[in-house]
């Protein structure tokens, strides 16, 4: 396989997809070349995604049957173009490929999806894609040394290896984003097999790359999520408010012709279309740099740049400073004596216009309030249109807009204040405790996992400048990993109303979850409190997993037990394992964990049971 070309096939916060369909202009042709090149260099990397993702369980030697079929595939088509099998969606080429297998679908459970055509066997796999990998091996990890052993003795495979383990582990990371990893971990390789000190250069380095990687995750998984559950509208509206706060200086026109670009076909990318994605972000960035005074002042040297490097310079550009000539407030809103009637004429165009005029004046608040802006003044018109004198009624919608918007800042103060006193460990187990509570339906990993995810938000956020906007936008993808992607997810009736009734208020609503009342607890077992002497080799980041998973566990034994009865209970746990570690023999560990201190924690936390 040949060295991965792409350095910055990323999305800019929005994701996009599009038919193939043959351009006219002679630059859009260009373009166009320059993509399907791009496409053609790369098909096996994107099949050993697509494949991974659809079939996580699948090995490594399958998936490269199919690389071997698909590469084949693209030979034959571009020898001769006009064979039938030529003029199919790839994606579905793939997928048939996928279900022609021999024993594939039975062996890995999806022959259902191959028994389906077309739309129905695209949603099919993606439904069937999970988003817990609890079933999947630990990620293999390999010293330093053996990596760059194997890195040297053969690049290609060592790059695939990667490819296939994350991108099992990603389901729902568009391609782009899981091809620039590889690029990016194919450098650090290169670099850091080179140095002395390999250890230190791959902690160093590796860590920034599966960080990006993280984030791009939650944010693709929060809109495919708000796509399957409350469709188009409400991706075109966090687009609009998203490229309202970039590109301040847009003309709304503009605007909408280019959220209509990136809005359509969006199911697509979603589902994993991989060669759609590509093409059409290739395509979303041409159309910008072609009109770049329209859209921002930051972006001219980006644009003056090669792709792939264009667009990742694009991505990462900052917003554009606010024009000096736009006023504080858009008056035609809440001034004008025809409110009503504009708002009449054309719904869905008015208040994507108020979205973009609010939005691009108030880059400092978050995604979801912008949202719950719009949402307030469509409610406020509900309200005075019917009244006797409209405009009376709606001209102080902006002091409304004003106090929901600092009482919500007064809010996220008093809780940044909250978890710098708690510390970073408090304020962790405070939210395992309370996301346990409300929905101690979801597996124990999956908790933990979204439990040091909100304190990530909090450690990160609260020490900006922007934390309100910050810690907003970052809990919201901590809640839509929570709800997951497919609309079909269930957790509990409570938690299942928060994430489907409305994606502006999902906040707020989860904020106002108290423990679930219905929820049966499993069975007390004593092996919770059955140790092993491996507990003190721990590393403490493994120990502290333990700690988290064994809070976790016993808060859905006793969801009803009070905050500080659970810190106790943990606060002897963590007694009874610096005690009995102090032993010097394993066996002297054993008998002080099982016979000496564990069944006084035991017999605790079964009163607290009762």
């Amino acid at each position: 396989m040949k060295q991965l070309k792409l350095i910055g096939f990323i999305f800019f916060l929005f994701f996009m997809t599009e038919s193939l369909m043959v351009p006219t202009e002679l630059q859009d042709l260009d373009n166009f070349n320059i993509t399907q090149k791009f496409i053609e260099e790369n098909v096996e990397y994107i099949t050993i995604i697509a494949f991974a993702q659809y079939v996580q369980e699948a090995t490594f030697e399958e998936m490269e049957k199919l690389v071997k079929d698909m590469v084949e595939y693209k030979d034959s088509c571009m020898a001769n173009s006009m064979l039938p099998k030529c003029s199919k969606l790839p994606n579905d080429i793939l997928q048939e490929a996928i279900c022609a297998m021999e024993g594939l679908p039975r062996k890995h459970n999806f022959s259902h999806c191959c028994s389906k055509v077309d739309a129905e066997r695209r949603l099919c796999f993606l439904y069937n894609k999970k988003a817990d990998v609890g079933f999947l091996p630990p990620f293999p990890t390999l010293d330093p040394e053996e990596k760059c052993q194997a890195f040297k003795s053969n690049k290609e495979s060592f790059l695939n290896h990667f490819v296939y383990e994350v991108a099992r582990r990603n389901p729902f990371v568009f391609a782009p984003t899981l091809l620039t990893v590889a690029a990016h971990f194919g450098d650090v390789a290169k670099s850091c097999c080179e140095e002395q000190n390999k250890v230190n250069c791959f902690q160093t380095r590796a860590v920034p790359v599966m960080q990006y990687l993280k984030a791009f995750s939650s944010y693709q998984n929060n809109v495919c999520g708000a796509l399957l559950k409350f469709g188009t509208k409400i991706i075109n509206s966090i687009n609009i408010a998203i490229l309202s706060q970039k590109f301040p200086k847009i003309e709304f026109k503009e605007l909408i012709s280019l959220i209509e670009d990136v809005s359509s076909n969006y199911d697509e990318c979603c589902e994993g279309d991989v060669v759609h994605c590509i093409r059409h972000m290739s395509k979303i960035m041409n159309h910008i740099c072609s009109k770049q005074n329209a859209f921002s002042s930051k972006i001219k040297e980006c644009c003056e740049k090669k792709i792939p490097e264009r667009d990742q310079c694009i991505i990462n550009s900052s917003k554009d400073d606010r024009p000096k000539d736009l006023s504080l407030r858009e008056a035609k809103f809440t001034d004008s004596e025809n409110v009503c009637q504009e708002r009449d004429a054309d719904p869905d165009t008015f208040f994507a216009e108020f979205n973009f005029e609010y939005s691009r004046r108030h880059p400092d608040l978050s995604i979801p309030q912008l949202l719950r802006v719009v949402q307030m003044y469509k409610d406020l018109l509900r309200n005075c249109c019917n009244t006797e004198n409209p405009p009376d009624c709606y001209r102080y919608a902006e002091d409304k807009f004003n106090e929901a918007t600092e009482k919500n800042l007064k809010k996220i103060q008093q809780e940044c204040k909250h978890s710098q006193n708690l510390g970073k460990d408090g304020l962790k187990y405070h939210y395992l405790i309370r996301l346990t509570k409300i929905a101690p339906q979801l597996s124990t990993e999956e908790l933990v996992s979204l439990g040091k995810k909100m304190v990530t938000v909090f450690t990160t956020c609260c020490t900006l400048s922007e934390e309100f906007a910050c810690v907003e936008n970052l809990a919201d993808l901590v809640l839509g990993e929570l709800c997951g992607v497919n609309e079909n997810r269930t957790i509990n009736p409570a938690v299942d109303h928060c994430c489907k009734s409305d994606f502006a208020f999902r906040g707020p609503c989860f904020e106002s979850l108290t423990a679930h009342k219905t929820y049966v607890p499993p069975p007390f077992s004593q092996d919770l409190f059955t140790f092993h002497a491996d507990v003190c080799q721990s590393q403490n980041e493994e120990l502290q997993r333990k700690t988290d998973r064994f809070l976790v566990n016993i808060v859905k034994l006793k969801y009803e037990v009070t905050n500080e009865e659970l810190q106790s209970l943990l606060t002897n746990f963590g007694n009874v394992v610096e005690k009995c570690c102090k032993a010097e023999k394993d066996e002297e560990k054993l008998v002080c964990f099982n016979k000496e201190c564990l069944p006084g924690l035991y017999l605790r936390a079964r009163l607290l049971h009762n």
